[in-house]
């Protein structure tokens, strides 16, 4: 809550608002000119054009092209997949493997992947932050039971990697023996 310095009275952020349709309108704006394979023409004024918003608005806002990449991404990547709990380590991590594949099998998933990880360091932790800490959960849900699980950096190099080079590079599905198949890797 923040306080009016004139009044000093509280007030409350607005939900919503201006700032909620121009940052929507430029989500939109980035998911539609992906889905046109536009990748390579991302510039802010063409966003900016299709959103209907002035260019400085975005260039405001965002300040480049990979900025606003990751914050989509951020946005996109954060909380699609719930964190199983089925009671065993290898339960919730053969069902988490499964949940991210089908995820990453979506085209449109796909393709702000690549734009976003195409713009380096930027983009590339806003695609994982959200999976490392999807892992962290599982992995210390494991210890409060009393197990030892792998750390979350070994975890995400076993898991994350095949599932990201094959959504990514070789474009073949992940179903749930190969799921069951890379989780007895880490854990065996």
């Amino acid at each position: 809550m923040e306080t009016n310095s004139s009044t000093g009275n509280a007030t409350r952020a607005r939900p919503g608002g201006r700032s909620a349709r121009v940052r929507y309108a430029v989500h939109r704006a980035v998911t539609e000119l992906l889905a046109e394979d536009a990748a390579e023409s991302l510039t802010i004024p063409v966003i900016a054009a299709r959103a209907g918003v002035h260019a400085t608005t975005v260039y405001r806002r965002w300040g480049s092209v990979p900025e606003l990449l990751a914050d989509i991404a951020s946005s996109r990547f954060s909380g699609d997949v719930v964190v199983p709990d089925t009671g065993s380590l290898p339960g919730d991590l053969e069902r988490w493997v499964e949940q991210v594949a089908t995820d990453l099998a979506d085209p449109d998933v796909l393709k702000l992947m690549r734009a976003a990880v195409g713009t380096g360091a930027l983009g590339s932790n806003a695609c994982v932050a959200d999976r490392h800490a999807q892992l962290a959960a599982i992995l210390d849900r494991e210890r409060s039971r009393g197990g030892d699980p792998p750390d979350v950096e070994r975890t995400a190099d076993l898991l994350l990697g095949p599932l990201y080079y094959r959504a990514v590079f070789i474009d073949l599905p992940a179903g749930p023996d190969w799921a069951r198949t890379l989780v007895a890797g880490l854990l065996g």
